[in-house]
């Protein structure tokens, strides 16, 4: 008797789970997905807790020292100012993760805004809204980065806003379509017989059941933008010495590769593996948020 009640009693619990218990019940099976949340974890950790007890500093130079091969004071070595790798490759990943994040973040408001808008409307503005993102769609966009860059001067601030506002229009096409989907749900014909405003029924009902498809976008959304953070301070304009960034740190080992590999070597593997890092947890939480999904 007391089998068959624990049974029936695990059987109510598991079907009692939320939408966002069951995704993280099914994340933690998927084992690639969860070393990448690991991993990334720990990253920051690092990134953001080891420069602050640090008696180095990141611009701290030792011209005697220049291009020293990794040693147990220098663990990965020196550049060719004789600056300490590892302090500046935890302060490179800080910068690009962060500008990654806010930047996707910036994307993230701007697509959801703008796609919760076209799909509840419809009609002749949705069709609109979305002949401005075909045409947008048309742009190079990073040439627009880079005369914006140019244009406005280099900063950090301008390059979060920059880097988000190219990213918005997929972002938006996949709101536009979850809206599209939901706004004939019987919620909604509800709310709207209550007489809330459109305004509110967008912002309290329409874009929280969208959220699962803007978190997976989102964790595919900061490799992307690491990748393109990464080309401008390729190409020189992204972050501005003494500060750096895994692309500042790859393009100064390019120069020296013959003469000090590790340069190049040790921010290409920080760079990849966290981009890969960041695909395992974005396609883990793709599959775990899928609400069509069949249950494990």
């Amino acid at each position: 008797m007391s089998e068959i009640m624990a049974q029936s009693q695990s059987i109510v619990n598991e079907e009692g789970q939320s939408l966002w218990a069951d995704a993280w019940f099914r994340l933690k099976k998927n084992h690639l997905a969860v070393l990448g949340l690991c991993f990334l974890v720990f990253e920051m950790m690092l990134f953001f807790g080891v420069p602050l007890i640090s008696t180095v500093g990141y611009e701290a130079q030792n011209l005697e020292l220049t291009l020293a091969a990794p040693s147990f004071q220098h663990w990965l070595g020196t550049d060719t100012l004789g600056r300490d790798l590892f302090q500046r490759l935890l302060y490179g990943g800080r910068i690009s993760l962060t500008v990654g994040i806010l930047a996707s973040l910036v994307s993230a408001i701007v697509g959801v805004i703008y796609g919760s808008v076209a799909g509840f409307l419809g009609g002749k503005i949705d069709g609109f809204l979305m002949r401005v993102v075909d045409v947008l769609y048309a742009l190079p966009f990073i040439f627009l980065v880079i005369i914006l860059m140019v244009y406005f001067g280099r900063n950090l601030i301008l390059l979060f806003v920059a880097l988000g506002l190219t990213q918005w229009l997929t972002m938006a096409r996949i709101v536009r379509g979850q809206v599209l989907s939901l706004r004939h749900k019987e919620f909604i014909e509800a709310a709207k017989s209550l007489g809330i405003r459109q305004r509110k029924i967008v912002l309290r009902h329409l874009i929280p059941n969208t959220l699962g498809a803007v978190i997976v976008y989102l964790t595919l959304t900061v490799p992307s933008v690491i990748l393109e953070e990464a080309f401008l301070s390729y190409l020189g304009l992204g972050v501005q010495a003494p500060m750096a960034s895994w692309g500042t740190l790859i393009k100064e080992g390019v120069d020296v590769m013959d003469q000090a590999p590790w340069l190049l070597f040790f921010p290409a593997l920080c760079l990849s593996t966290t981009l890969f890092s960041l695909n395992f947890l974005g396609d883990g939480l793709r599959d775990a948020l899928d609400p069509k999904g069949a249950k494990d």
